[in-house]
């Protein structure tokens, strides 16, 4: 379910700063090139999603995301002031207390397979979400969906899907989802299937048929994912009189974990596009497009958080065996032992900023100073007698990052750190194609992790609210920490329902705050997602939105490709 941690770069002398300090280049987002239609680019990712796209049960990282943007549409999307708008859908609206959700869609949609987008179509989609849909079995976003949909109806003769929604189902009568727009969106995971693609048993996963302006071509697992031109895509492009979209005939995906060989098939030809997180990427993209041998865009708006993710489960359980965090001074700890000036300078490049929560500038429920813990080593020194003190067991734990060379060595950076302070660290790597598999399991005690973007913080629910009482490890599998804070869970459930829109921000903030006392995450940067292209790629943050407003310029989510084009 989640964009994966792809950990900050290497350099050298201690410098204090605690914001973007790196200049970046000028954005490529103002490029006023006129489109043209054909020709074909070739995409190097950091990894592949070989779990497949049967939506509704798939667990899509990054890579995942890009495929699924680009075989299916979903019915709103995010733009540039972080409001959710209608996309495939014509309107979204709610009642007075948004307990009624009326989504009527666009005319004239075909899927790939040119049968037609129906309201049956997206109603029996949005039940295989929620856990109703009989033929699919999602997990995942069953917790999503499933406590909080309590009906979806269909009238294929207006296209008109009503959406029934409780957003505190243990409070009497239903009770309004302020911001479930924000979910149908779903950090781009919430695509429409065709009705074949939802019945298709065990080819759910790789017979992919959507609406979106790209068909699947071939798929070879850690090879390539090519898509052709939907020569039926409903998309137009308002800033080239509506010209009909996509661009591109051809898109290929190519899994490149190695930063450098994604730099050097960049430069070389090979790639006309690549996609990254890590600072030592950006330093050389940089350095190339003052040359003038490409374009960079980087992007921190809405972005997502890297951090350390401790497991808070009790040592004893069966989730996370073994983990000290369930402890306060544990956690303390290692939050007073990690100097992340020094951090995000000698691994960041002082490109990201650093993080004082959850929540990135320009989201619901940013805070400058949330009261998040500076470093002070003696004070680290002294967390860890304590928990000595508590347990009679010396502080030691294990921490495990993605097996990619820059992630290693931010790892052994911040393991000197820890051990400096007198903890106990063993370090490991796991493969970035099993790495959320490991989360999911609770199978971690310190994890290197990427999450958390987006600008409702109710999008963020999902990842943290506990349907159980605390103290006992948290109900929701996709709280992979297992925390369960009854402040949190408090602030989210009032946040949800609440309609006045500085009451809510007020409660996100006390949230935010709540995360810097009980420290379950160890919050490093808000990452800056950069995309690399070759000059003549254009058309990268896609077109104006259907309702006038400019697309999102967050690319944390990946970004469409139904504007993307190609000059000679």
């Amino acid at each position: 379910m989640l964009t994966l941690v792809v950990v900050l770069a290497a350099c050298s002398d201690k410098k204090s700063n605690s914001s973007s300090g790196s200049s970046a280049p000028a954005s490529s987002s103002s490029d006023t090139t006129k489109p043209v239609y054909g020709g074909s680019v070739t995409y190097a990712q950091d990894a592949e999603d070989a779990g497949g796209l049967c939506l509704p049960e798939a667990q899509l990282d990054a890579a995942g995301i890009n495929y699924a943007r680009t075989i299916y549409d979903t019915l709103t999307v995010p733009n540039a002031d972080g409001k959710y708008v209608p996309f495939l859908a014509q309107s979204v609206t709610k009642n007075a207390d948004a307990t009624v959700w009326t989504i009527v869609l666009r005319q004239g949609v075909k899927f790939h397979d040119g049968t037609p987008l129906t309201a049956t179509v997206v109603k029996n989609n949005l039940d295989a979400y929620r856990g109703a849909y009989p033929a699919r079995h999602p997990i995942l976003f069953s917790l999503v969906f499933g406590p909080y949909v309590k009906d979806v109806a269909a009238d294929d003769s207006t296209g008109t899907v009503t959406v029934t929604v409780d957003g505190d189902p243990v409070a009497a009568g239903n009770q309004g989802w302020q911001a479930f727009d924000t979910y149908l969106w779903s950090s781009g995971r919430l695509g429409i299937m065709a009705q074949a693609q939802l019945d298709d048993g065990a080819g759910c996963a790789k017979n992919l048929i959507g609406t979106g302006p790209f068909k699947l071509k071939e798929w070879v697992v850690n090879d390539h994912f090519t898509a052709v031109k939907n020569p039926d895509y409903w998309g137009t492009d308002p800033g080239n009189g509506n010209a009909k979209l996509p661009y591109l005939d051809q898109i290929t995906f190519k899994p490149v974990p190695d930063g450098q060989q994604r730099l050097n098939g960049l430069a070389a030809g090979q790639f006309q596009l690549a996609y990254t997180a890590s600072a030592i990427d950006q330093e050389q993209y940089r350095a190339l497009a003052k040359k003038g041998t490409i374009n960079e865009t980087e992007a921190s708006k809405y972005t997502t958080t890297a951090h350390l993710m401790l497991c808070s489960a009790d040592p004893t359980d069966t989730i996370c065996p073994g983990s000290p965090f369930s402890n306060q001074h544990a956690r303390n700890a290692v939050a007073f032992a990690i100097d992340r000036e020094s951090l995000n300078h000698v691994r960041g490049k002082d490109i990201p900023q650093i993080a004082s929560g959850p929540f990135p500038p320009g989201s619901d429920g940013f805070l400058q100073d949330a009261g998040f813990p500076k470093f002070d080593l003696q004070k680290a020194k002294d967390e860890v007698a304590a928990y000595k003190t508590d347990t009679g067991k010396d502080l030691e734990f294990t921490y495990g990052t993605i097996a990619t060379p820059e992630a290693v060595e931010t790892q052994n950076f911040i393991k000197g750190m820890l051990e400096a302070a007198g903890m106990k660290v063993s370090t490991y790597t796991v493969e970035q194609t099993q790495y959320i598999n490991v989360a999911v399991a609770r199978n971690f005690q310190m994890y290197d992790w990427n999450n958390f973007g987006g600008s409702d913080a109710d999008g963020l629910f999902v990842w943290w609210h506990c349907g159980n009482p605390s103290p006992a490890a948290c109900d929701n599998l996709v709280n992979f920490g297992a925390f369960n804070d009854p402040v949190i869970n408090s602030d989210l459930e009032k946040g949800r329902v609440e309609p006045d829109a500085q009451k809510r921000t007020a409660l996100y903030e006390d949230l935010n705050r709540e995360f810097s006392k009980q420290l379950f995450d160890i919050w490093e940067s808000w990452t800056v997602w950069a995309i690399a292209s070759s000059p003549k790629v254009h058309g990268i943050f896609g077109p104006v939105l259907s309702d006038g407003s400019k697309p999102d310029p967050s690319v944390s989510t990946g970004f469409p490709v139904s504007a993307i084009f190609v000059t000679p």
